[in-house]
């Protein structure tokens, strides 16, 4: 791969033409009309009472995951649009759309549990052993638990409705909120500009630590200029979501996203648990961090700061080739698909003005392909966001040909592929560090994703069940949030800081999102699985792969316990698993305190 390569995608190959793509909009109208029939046939439909009326209606089943299809490739198209130009306002359009349709399909799907729901249990036993039915038994029948636990489907379907105008239409008030913010900087030749919160962002990890104080507390007074209007947008989502859960009769908050990720409180508290009894090695980086930084203690914004010497600009074929290799090391097949996402242009890396910030991996599973979003600059990070995103891709990839009902993988499951690509990457550009001081460096940013995970994550999830448990009893004020995030942090960090980011809240879009509730364990969760699945594949090497390929395959067909159990042996409600995948990274620290020891 040494050629020159193009560091902009190929859209065009999708939908020519962009947001005034005639094809796109044709496929929007058709995509419509589809939702369309369908509701109005499947409104009407009766649930079966034998096998032989159930055979019958098998045609909404494929048409059902037909539509489910088109509306991820719209949805993938213009969320590339999107990021690609955040002054493409036609884009914007076209994904509010996108995101129309989608309420209205999740309506349809209503229809589908009660139609399920009313199919007699020896009936619906029998219709699972044929097909198309049995090729997706697992999520018909998730779906027909689960409508047992919620409204009646008429009222699933009217919230799913009144959401696109309110529920849905906070998050969207929150994105125009963030891209209109301003934060004044100063360059080192004191010329003065004006930077998105994307760009303003980047600065909080400079190497100058004067620089970045004065960044972090200009970032500060920024959210708390806006804090008022992302109060209102916060509120207001976790009011939506109360009154529906009170609607349905559930009493915790994490309820949904739980199911969502297709695993149980056991095992998300074992994991808590497990993380909490071992956070003392953490600290120790700390204290060695501090010092290599010249502080006392170290500050919100000196935990991401970079320690030792990885300046060293790395092309972005240098990147690719270096992924493909040690992707190769371990999995040819993982390896061949990078080298054509690559090299076919499914990646957006180009490093210049007007994109969003942030990277993603979005799925065209019509067309069999994905597209990576991120911008490149020549950093080590940026080689390990561009194998994460990979990562994902490689998953979709080798679950193409599925029924699209058997693809619909959870959040968590989906962070596990994407960590462990990073990780054979990261730990091979450790192991070929050129000096002491690049392999440190190195070494620190892997250690910085296990405090992230550990960490800050942990103070999103306590953050976020604090501020349900009280938002319960009426609209939570900016002071108070502010109040509940430093005393989160404070909690998952031990008190190990000498300054804390109280309007974290506020700059963090993963609270807003209206897809996925807590968006925040089912990373931690990723982290610690992959970090197991890495264990075994060094332990059995090349003979792993078709393990690794037939476990990502059913990431969307059992819970994440029976999945453990059966590609792994291991039991996810016990510690074992989790101690094992937590000492992978005290290790890393162990050699990082050994190698920043002074002589």
């Amino acid at each position: 791969m040494s050629k020159s390569l193009d560091l902009t995608w190929d859209l065009d190959s999708i939908f020519a033409g962009g947001s005034e793509s005639p094809a796109f909009s044709a496929f929007l109208d058709s995509t419509r009309q589809r939702i369309n029939a369908l509701q109005a046939k499947l409104t009407e439909m009766k649930s079966p009472q034998n096998v032989a009326e159930a055979e019958a209606d098998s045609w909404m089943l494929t048409e059902l995951q037909e539509i489910g299809r088109m509306l991820l490739e719209a949805g993938a198209f213009t969320e590339c649009l999107v990021a690609q130009s955040q002054s493409d306002r036609k884009a914007v359009q076209l994904y509010a759309q996108v995101k129309d349709n989608a309420a209205k399909y999740q309506a349809i799907m209503t229809q589908l549990d009660r139609y399920l729901s009313g199919i007699p249990e020896a009936v619906f036993a029998a219709i699972l052993e044929k097909e198309p039915w049995h090729s997706i038994s697992f999520s018909l029948t998730e779906r027909r638990e689960a409508a047992k636990e919620k409204m009646a489907p008429e009222l699933e379907a009217l919230a799913a409705d009144l959401a696109v105008d309110g529920y849905h239409s906070w998050g969207e008030a929150y994105n125009t909120a963030v891209s209109r913010i301003r934060i004044p900087s100063t360059d080192a030749s004191g010329e003065e500009s004006l930077l998105s919160a994307g760009q303003a962002f980047n600065k909080l990890h400079t190497p100058d630590r004067e620089e970045r104080k004065i960044m972090f507390n200009k970032w500060e007074e920024a959210w708390q200029e806006n804090s008022d209007l992302c109060a209102d947008a916060l509120n207001y989502l976790a009011g939506f979501r109360l009154r529906l859960y009170r609607a349905r009769g559930w009493s915790s908050v994490h309820k949904e996203p739980l199911a969502i990720n297709r695993m149980t409180e056991k095992t998300l508290n074992t994991m808590w648990d497990v993380i909490d009894r071992n956070k003392d090695f953490l600290l120790a980086y700390f204290k060695r961090k501090a010092k290599l930084l010249g502080v006392d203690k170290l500050a919100w914004h000196d935990v991401t700061a970079p320690v030792g010497d990885s300046e060293t600009k790395i092309s972005y074929e240098e990147g690719a080739e270096f992924i493909v290799n040690h992707f190769r090391t371990f999995s040819p097949k993982m390896a061949d698909f990078a080298a054509l996402a690559i090299e076919n242009r499914w990646v957006e890396a180009e490093d210049r003005p007007g994109k969003r910030p942030g990277g993603f991996c979005t799925s065209f599973p019509i067309k069999n392909e994905t597209r990576i979003f991120m911008t490149y600059s020549g950093t080590s990070d940026n080689v390990s966001t561009l194998a994460h995103e990979l990562g994902h891709g490689y998953h979709q990839h080798v679950m193409d040909g599925l029924p699209a009902f058997a693809q619909d993988y959870a959040m968590n499951v989906a962070e596990t592929a994407s960590t462990f690509a990073e990780t054979i990457v990261s730990d091979a550009a450790i192991n070929s560090a050129g000096s002491k001081e690049e392999k440190i460096a190195l070494l620190e940013v892997k250690i910085q994703n296990a405090v992230a995970f550990f960490m800050n994550i942990h103070a999103r999830f306590i953050f976020e069940t604090a501020f349900y448990a009280e938002r319960e009893n009426g609209l939570v004020s900016v002071e108070r949030l502010n109040e509940l995030m430093v005393d989160a942090q404070k909690k998952a960090y031990r008190d190990s800081l000498s300054e804390y980011h109280p309007h974290f809240w506020a700059a963090k879009l993963h609270f807003y999102s209206t897809d996925v509730p807590f968006y925040n364990f089912p990373y931690t969760f990723g982290f610690l699985f992959s970090s197991g699945i890495y264990a075994s594949a060094q332990r059995e090497g090349s003979a792993f792969e078709d393990k690794y390929i037939a476990l990502l395959r059913d990431t969307a067909v059992m819970t994440v316990e029976d999945l453990a159990k059966k590609h792994l042996g291991v039991n996810l409600e016990e510690p074992d698993f989790w101690q094992q995948a937590v000492d992978i990274s005290i290790r890393d620290v162990e050699l990082f305190l050994e190698l920043t020891e002074e002589e």
